[in-house]
């Protein structure tokens, strides 16, 4: 059953630092690095993303991320044909469901 995360990903234009949590916890940190733009891979569950850090001038970054080898933007719109999602409130509390469609 799919999931909502929160992807938080950290960039000292300076250092160089990269850092990446997932859902709050912090799965990758590298520090001080020469390169300020670049790739890093990670795993969410059995699904390879990738941040991606590109320059678009001389103190401007651009960030992308990937999903199992497709932009963010086509990875929803792929799991919006595959499933019907909705969100209500039950017992006071948000919950999301989700239907697989065949």
């Amino acid at each position: 059953m799919p999931l909502v995360h929160r992807i938080e990903f950290e960039h000292g234009t300076t250092t160089g630092k990269r850092v990446i949590r997932i859902d709050g916890k912090e799965i990758l940190r590298r520090d001080w690095m020469f390169k300020l733009v670049g790739k890093e891979t990670f795993q969410l569950g059995k699904m390879k993303c990738t941040i991606t850090v590109e320059a678009l001038g001389t103190f401007a970054y651009e960030y992308s991320l990937e999903v199992n080898g497709k932009n963010y933007e086509k990875f929803r719109e792929e799991q919006s044909r595959k499933l019907l999602c909705w969100e209500t409130h039950i017992g006071g509390e948000e919950t999301r469901i989700v239907l697989v469609r065949h």
